[in-house]
């Protein structure tokens, strides 16, 4: 199956949590209620580096798809 690389996700148990996962790597979700991040890799100390600059840009990505998606709901 292809899967979007994020997809919205919300839960009744966290009202105010609004989570994005992001399905390619590094895989993540990503709770825009405060920023706080789940990995789903394990990671080499090797790939900090590159690490770091991927997931900025990923966080990024995440919240830019959020925008856009509820600009789609605001039109």
């Amino acid at each position: 199956m292809k899967l979007p690389k994020f997809i919205l996700g919300d839960n009744t148990e966290f009202p105010n949590a609004i989570y994005v996962i992001h399905t390619e790597f590094p895989r993540f979700i990503i709770n825009l209620e405060n920023d706080e991040v789940e990995w789903f890799e394990d990671f080499d100390m090797e790939d900090q580096k590159e690490l770091e600059t991927e997931t900025e840009n990923a966080i990024k990505e995440a919240t830019a798809f959020y925008d856009n998606e509820i600009a789609k709901y605001e039109d």
